[in-house]
């Protein structure tokens, strides 16, 4: 931790469950794809026959395998940390090796508001504005640990004229 409260949080594609699973998912249907002959996806009676979708699942598999591979060969960070030298609150995303990858700071008093928005049957969002009710860039629920609420309640008990916005 950088201040009390606040964790830092960091996370690549290698620690990232989602990336994993989209390498199974990949190298399964590439696997299946492998095992049955396109003749045997066939109805008994010969009636309904689609050969062609054995080498199509193959190659989206092989596709989706590659590309989380490759994702996590590169392994792309993000996360946030607040610095207690500069009283800044910094994130980034999409950071390769020592590339930079997309950055953001703000200092801790120029924060006005922090937004939470609930998905009903997707993930929450996260907005980070500024006084001037300026969206920031690059700032959302992937560069902050979940719970989100309890991290916001921290970022608003080190800095008190940030509100935080819950919405249903």
């Amino acid at each position: 931790m950088t201040e009390p409260g606040l964790p830092t949080y960091r996370r690549s594609a290698r620690t990232d469950y989602r990336m994993w699973l989209l390498l199974i998912f990949g190298l399964f249907f590439f696997w299946a794809g492998s095992v049955v002959r396109p003749e045997d996806n066939c109805s008994e009676d010969g009636r309904e026959c689609a050969p062609w979708l054995v080498p199509l699942a193959q190659g989206l598999g092989a596709i989706v395998a590659l590309g989380a591979g490759l994702n996590m060969l590169a392994n792309p960070r993000r996360g946030s940390l607040f610095d207690p030298a500069t009283g800044e609150l910094v994130w980034w995303q999409a950071r390769i090796g020592s590339g930079g990858g997309d950055e953001g700071r703000i200092h801790l008093s120029k924060i006005g508001k922090l937004r939470i928005v609930r998905g009903d049957e997707s993930d929450d969002e996260v907005h980070l504005y500024d006084r001037d009710g300026n969206r920031l860039f690059w700032f959302d629920q992937e560069v902050i640990p979940w719970p989100y609420e309890s991290w916001a309640k921290k970022l608003a008990r080190m800095a008190p004229q940030i509100e935080v916005v819950v919405e249903d």
